[in-house]
């Protein structure tokens, strides 16, 4: 694929207009405050993952509806003292798969959250966390068009609030520092990371790789790969449900919470991205409130700088993290 969105020059400056409803703050407030009646009750089981270099707990909390999340906590073998952690999120379909699949960051002397995405984790890495709640309307396969007619409703509100909760279960854990925590994920792991960015205070890092869940009228309009397709594919039998659709997913847009983010982060781009387009990538990026950097990799698509990118991370996370 060749490359097929705006020019790196005009990404750079793309910052368009953000659909925002009046009440964003409020449906937010209240829903964060919904999910603060249940209790997080963590649990931290020693888990044997036949890692000798690393201790690992398998996790369980309550995200939102006190629904059971699962995670893993990962840390250095014998640590003593809290340690900085990154809290990770996952992209679109995996689960938490296994300790092993989660060590960089362990080993850069790192503890390390992984939260489980609920009703996720068929495809990829699998995954052990179900979704109790159920749109209340038809819905095409995937999780796009769950409770897409009413925010309250959609699938994403409670994702949302888990991976903020996820981030309070870690602080809870002895061996973590919870003033110095760090939420990164890639393509959809990016787009949890930028509404946590924007929803929780105390962060010192978000790391946001070809964050997914961000300019959606736009990505709709431009590619026709999934998951965005979801929603078109809906509207397309739906016809008459496009501005109600739209509506509802302005409260989920990362461009909405990076405009509220003030915690320094580091995003990532890939030019040939037909999944999630360079340009909503920049429109996120370029409406992040707080300190910001980014790299762009020109001949890559979804997959972005993977390992390349892993070495930016962990070298962005000594500074930031460790004073280095």
């Amino acid at each position: 694929m060749p490359l097929f969105d705006k020019p790196l020059s005009e990404l750079r400056e793309y910052r368009p207009e953000r659909d925002e409803q009046p009440d964003f703050d409020e449906f937010w407030s209240r829903t964060l405050a919904e999910a603060a009646q249940f209790p997080l009750d963590p649990q931290f089981t020693p888990y044997d993952a036949a890692l000798s270099l690393v201790d690992v707990y398998d996790v369980r909390f309550s995200g939102w509806g006190g629904h059971r999340i699962a995670g893993w906590l990962i840390v250095p073998a014998g640590a003593a003292e809290p340690l900085p952690a990154v809290v990770q999120y996952i992209g679109y379909g995996g689960g938490r798969g296994f300790p092993h699949d989660w060590l960089a960051a362990a080993v850069a002397g790192f503890a390390t959250f992984v939260m489980d995405t609920r009703g996720q984790g068929s495809a990829g890495s699998p995954g052990d966390t179900p979704d109790p709640t159920g749109g209340q309307n038809a819905q095409t396969p995937g999780f796009m068009t769950r409770g897409v007619l009413d925010p309250d409703d959609y699938y994403y509100r409670r994702v949302f609030t888990d991976a903020v909760r996820a981030v309070d279960v870690a602080a809870s854990h002895p061996l973590v520092d919870g003033s110095r925590i760090v939420i990164g994920g890639g393509s959809q792991g990016g787009g949890i990371a930028t509404a946590v960015a924007g929803l929780r205070s105390g962060l010192i890092g978000a790391m946001i790789d070809v964050p997914f869940l961000t300019g959606f009228r736009r990505a709709t309009e431009i590619v026709e790969t999934q998951p965005y397709y979801e929603i078109a594919r809906y509207l397309s039998i739906h016809r008459d449900h496009e501005e109600q659709v739209f509506r509802t997913l302005s409260y989920f847009d990362g461009m909405n919470f990076a405009a509220r983010a003030t915690t320094p982060a580091l995003y990532s781009v890939a030019l040939m991205d037909t999944t999630c387009p360079p340009s909503t990538v920049f429109a996120s990026y370029n409406h992040y409130a707080g300190p910001k950097e980014i790299k762009v990799w020109p001949y890559n698509k979804h997959e972005g700088g993977q390992t390349f990118q892993t070495r930016e991370q962990l070298r962005w996370l000594r500074d930031i993290a460790k004073g280095g």
